[in-house]
């Protein structure tokens, strides 16, 4: 690869496409020091999420590959670029986002050299499957950072009128993965209940 080369032009452009998604907004919120508050994008997601995974490599049992599972991070929400973030608790939205994402990887990683192309969508669909250590490991890391970012932030279920119980058929492939997963969920679920943050209705499990 050399300066001026369709390689190094091709990867230039696509530092430029995957810049997009600092403007791609999630429902999660977070919070200014003066109290005020916005919305996250999925760029600050994805950087959150590793943090979660660097936090709680250590902490489980049998740990993954790390390098492995970051790789995954930072390509798993590239998609959204093209599809957008769909919230995980909008049912309509969620009956086509799999196949909106799909469409849009089609076209994200296609603006990669074939090579880099092929290894960044197999990475995504290796996230997507969920099917390996380093991918539920991920997941897990996905799940809580959405659900912290809930509890840090300004508890946007209660105005989506998502309750308690309707968030934890989501959370359970995180608190599956290792108790220290489970832990963290759980204070999580402590602090979000004890802010008033669920919409009333349903009942917690």
């Amino acid at each position: 690869m050399s300066a001026g080369s369709a390689r190094t032009e091709a990867l230039i452009g696509f530092l430029a496409l995957a810049d997009r998604l600092k403007h791609v907004e999630r429902r999660g919120e977070t919070r200014r020091p003066d109290g005020t508050a916005r919305r996250e994008n999925s760029a600050e997601h994805g950087w959150n999420v590793a943090l979660v995974a660097l936090l709680l490599h250590g902490e489980v049992a049998d740990p993954p590959d790390l390098g492995h599972v970051l790789a995954m991070i930072a390509v798993h929400d590239l998609v959204e670029i093209k599809a957008g973030d769909t919230f995980a608790y909008d049912a309509e939205h969620l009956l086509t986002q799999a196949e909106r994402e799909r469409a849009a990887a089609d076209v994200v990683f296609a603006a990669l050299p074939p090579d880099l192309g092929a290894k960044l969508r197999a990475l995504w669909e290796e996230f997507e499957a969920g099917e390996t250590r380093e991918a539920r490991f991920a997941i897990a890391c996905d799940r809580a950072q959405g659900f912290s970012q809930g509890v840090i932030g300004t508890g946007h279920w209660r105005e989506a009128g998502v309750t308690e119980a309707g968030t934890r058929g989501r959370m359970q492939p995180a608190r599956a993965v290792d108790p220290a997963f489970a832990a963290l969920v759980d204070a999580l679920y402590d602090r979000a209940r004890a802010g008033g943050m669920f919409a009333p209705g349903g009942e917690a499990a």
